[in-house]
């Protein structure tokens, strides 16, 4: 086959992938081939819309290094003007320039200056070598499949299933994950048999010029520290409240309008209070959304979880901070429908109805905006959640936040609970990461064990919400930015004691002390409520109606795994939504909703077992 044959082949194998993640970046696309290396990319235009068009290339003499990428540098006006202190010159106002530029500077070493949320792959044709990169925190997604002597990556797993050849495959492995740990999965892992994902913090390095796959190397080039921490608590709240202003500030960098999403807790209130005192200098409003569901006055059920409304203390703070809001409701019959939109987005079960309505509000959003800021991630930095505080939970041996197992294996036909070890791959994945977690030299007893579950939050139920905030506001052209976790505010957080990080008792009393500037006293201690779930049993009863026709009929494919009366008396007996299986929200109808998406998902993406 002639140069010309083989280009045209590659260059629609690239259309394709571009196609299935047309989502992220609606506004542009554009691709790069050559004899070794193929790239595409799609944008979503936020930044220099008018000349940050990708792939980008840079020559320097005979060096030429070529670019895709997704995510926003925050900092990347200080580091253009330090690369143009060393001499360095730009053709664009894109973000994208300065990464590619830095990289061509500095080397690999340039990625720890940079302040963001991106994955991001370099090409150089004359080393043949390709570069892939993801951000600390893993906002930013990056998977990656060997396909023979070729890798493959994408920003999602269904751009790596347009490659030719790559199956879209499940094994014993896969299906732990997605029945054992699901909405969460094993850092690392994608699910799939076959594709992996980047770690947050890391890059890989591929050399084409090898001969085997043994030539795709992950290095780690940011990792959390333990060490003493020797501010007093004034200095320490004087430190968090500019961290916490600063990251804000930075993260409203954009070319085109911003918004904040608000529920009135004090997480986005912050984040929302910041933003708008900022804009106001500028003399705009800053828009704001808040979510809701239809009917949740009448229904809403008071819990331990969830013990007050949002709508008051949201009213409360867009009165304060002088916000343009708008309030949005999601009816029962959306709620279900984009159950299985979600999986699409995700591209595996996700977190049932929790995640359906986030896309669905974020779908709302996005017909007027293309940059949302979130409260996202203050929790699981700042010690927010039920087990950082509960006896039960603290001391528990497995993750604490789906300390009971029982709900995952009850509906599952005893040969599959036989064949998985579920409980045991579960353990595994537990212990490993608290084996990992880094303990500073004599800490024992409590203060490893704060350590742990810390460690635990932030590498697993953390990444599990950023994947859901990038997964479903990607999807509709909408990018979600998280200013609490910028790296900075992380790692000092890391190393607070517990003692300042709840002072006086006060669950994230440190977040709180340094937000004083920022909101009236009755809304920064506002007890703890998380996101908003629908209490109306018209929407379990959808949910039960789909299962109830998946079990009578033979042909659908999670019937190969649950066993069908165990589900029938399930579905016959009360709904507990005060004892969830996952997190705070995810409780007996939202089970039912995750074994629907399971459902749907091995259909959609018509999944082999193996």
């Amino acid at each position: 086959m002639n140069y010309e044959n083989e280009a045209r082949r590659w260059r629609a194998v690239l259309g394709d992938m571009n196609r299935v993640q047309k989502h992220r970046g609606p506004d542009e696309e554009g691709s790069y081939l050559d004899r070794s290396c193929g790239l595409a990319q799609v944008r979503l235009s936020i930044i220099d819309p008018a000349s940050g068009q990708q792939p980008m290339r840079r020559r320097i003499g005979e060096r030429e290094c070529v670019i895709v990428y997704n995510g926003e540098i925050y900092n990347m006006k200080a580091l253009r003007r330090e690369l143009g202190e060393e001499g360095v010159s730009f053709c664009t106002d894109s973000d994208t320039e300065v990464i590619l530029a830095g990289y061509m500077h500095q080397g690999i070493d340039f990625i720890r200056r940079l302040n963001g949320i991106f994955a991001f792959a370099v090409w150089e044709p004359g080393e043949q070598r390709l570069v892939l990169v993801r951000d600390r925190m893993g906002v930013k997604p990056c998977f990656y499949a060997m396909a023979e002597d070729t890798l493959v990556f994408s920003s999602e797993i269904k751009g790596i299933l347009r490659f030719p050849g790559v199956e879209a495959a499940v094994d014993r492995e896969g299906l732990c994950e997605i029945l054992g740990l699901g909405p969460a999965k094993t850092p690392g892992k994608g699910v799939f048999k076959g594709i992996s994902e980047l770690l947050p913090g890391h890059y890989l390095e591929f050399d084409e010029r090898g001969s085997s796959p043994r030539c795709c190397r992950q290095h780690c080039y940011w990792r959390l520290e333990s060490r003493p921490h020797q501010d007093d608590w004034e200095k320490t709240v004087e430190k968090m409240h500019f961290l916490i202003g600063d990251a804000v500030r930075l993260q409203m960098l954009s070319d085109v309008p911003i918004c904040t999403f608000l529920s009135g807790g004090v997480d986005s209130s912050l984040v929302t209070a910041i933003c708008s005192r900022e804009l106001q200098k500028q003399g705009k409003a800053l828009s704001t959304y808040s979510f809701d569901f239809k009917d949740n006055d009448r229904n809403f059920k008071a819990n331990s979880f969830q013990p007050t409304q949002d709508r008051p203390w949201v009213d409360r703070v867009r009165e304060y901070a002088g916000t343009d809001h708008t309030y949005l409701e999601c009816r029962n019959e959306e709620l279900y429908d984009y159950l299985f939109e979600a999986v699409e987005a995700r591209d595996l079960p996700c977190m049932a109805d929790v995640e359906s309505s986030m896309l669905y509000f974020c779908r709302r959003v996005a017909a007027r905006h293309k940059v949302t800021l979130t409260g996202e991630c203050a929790d699981e930095i700042f010690g927010g959640y039920p087990w950082f505080h509960k006896k039960e939970c603290f001391e528990a041996g497995t993750f604490p936040w789906s300390m009971d197992f029982g709900p995952r294996i009850m509906l599952l036909k005893e040969e599959v609970k036989d064949q998985l070890h579920l409980q045991e791959y579960v353990q595994a994945a537990y212990e490993g990461t608290v084996a990992e977690t880094p303990i500073l030299p004599g800490e024992s007893g409590e203060e490893k064990r704060r350590r742990e579950i810390s460690y635990l939050n932030l590498r697993w139920f953390m990444q599990t919400l950023l994947d859901r905030m990038d997964r479903t506001s990607m999807h509709v052209g909408l990018e979600a930015r998280v200013p609490f976790a910028d790296h900075r505010i992380v790692e000092y957080a890391w190393n607070v004691p517990w003692e300042m990080k709840c002072s006086g008792g006060i669950v994230k009393g440190l977040l709180r002390a340094a937000g004083r500037e920022y909101l009236p006293m009755e809304v920064l201690y506002r007890k703890k409520s998380p996101y908003p779930k629908t209490y109306d049993p018209a929407y379990e009863g959808l949910v039960k109606k789909n299962m109830q026709e998946i079990l009578h009929t033979p042909n659908e494919p999670v019937n190969a795994l649950l066993d069908g009366r165990k589900v029938e008396t399930f579905m016959s007996s009360p709904s507990d939504y005060a004892r969830p299986f996952y997190g705070q929200l995810m409780a007996g109808p939202q089970l039912l909703a995750y074994l629907l998406q399971i459902n749907y998902w091995l259909k959609h993406y018509h999944i082999r077992l193996l």
